[in-house]
């Protein structure tokens, strides 16, 4: 195995790093993923997402309930413009308030029950993609770190990963997708190419 494999294989996941645990798989814990993920997958920096997940979290704003009684004036400013949003902030409050609204009245608030419900892993990547403006990116997002504590989840990795692991020389298929190892790799790969393509 060479250095970079090594350095790469103990590579913090994106949730750790916003302090989520999806170890504990609760619906909590979820949903911040959920909202982090969503957040992660839109057309903004990754420092935004990221600033804008943690204005959420200082005004107390991580349960599907909580957001939708702030009401969309209220994630517009002062949660997106905390975050630094100086674009499409009126969608993604849109977006989120719609995601939350079908969780709700779709899977009672729980992802939980949205993991039972579906039949496999195509199943629960389609369940997904059909929220309101979720597309396969957020899917991958949300989905590659709980490959090790959800047993349907189990996303391709995206094309862009599997490039930088055959550029350097890192043979993914000797990985068990499902291990913490293989996620903890991806997130090297994708935090490589992000920091070589100079997106912050």
């Amino acid at each position: 195995m060479n250095p970079t494999e090594t350095t790469l294989r103990r590579s913090r996941l994106y949730s750790e790093t916003l302090g989520i645990d999806l170890a504990a798989n609760t619906d909590i814990e979820l949903f911040k993923w959920l909202l982090a993920s969503v957040l992660l997958g839109a057309r903004i920096s990754e420092t935004i997402a990221t600033h804008t997940y943690q204005s959420f979290e200082r005004h107390r704003l991580l349960a599907p309930k909580r957001i939708l009684a702030a009401g969309w004036g209220y994630l517009v400013n002062p949660i997106m413009r905390e975050g630094g949003y100086v674009r499409y902030d009126e969608k993604t409050s849109t977006k989120v308030l719609r995601i939350c609204d079908t969780l709700i009245m779709q899977y009672r608030g729980s992802l939980r029950r949205l993991h039972a419900l579906a039949s496999d892993s195509r199943d629960l990547e389609a369940r997904l993609d059909r929220f309101y403006g979720v597309g396969p990116v957020t899917v991958n997002i949300f989905l590659r770190e709980l490959r090790p504590s959800w047993p349907k989840a189990d996303p391709e990795p995206l094309p862009r990963v599997k490039a930088a692991a055959r550029r350097l020389g890192i043979d993914l298929g000797q990985y068990r997708r499902k291990s913490m190892a293989f996620a903890r790799l991806e997130a090297g790969l994708i935090r490589l190419r992000k920091v070589s393509a100079g997106d912050g």
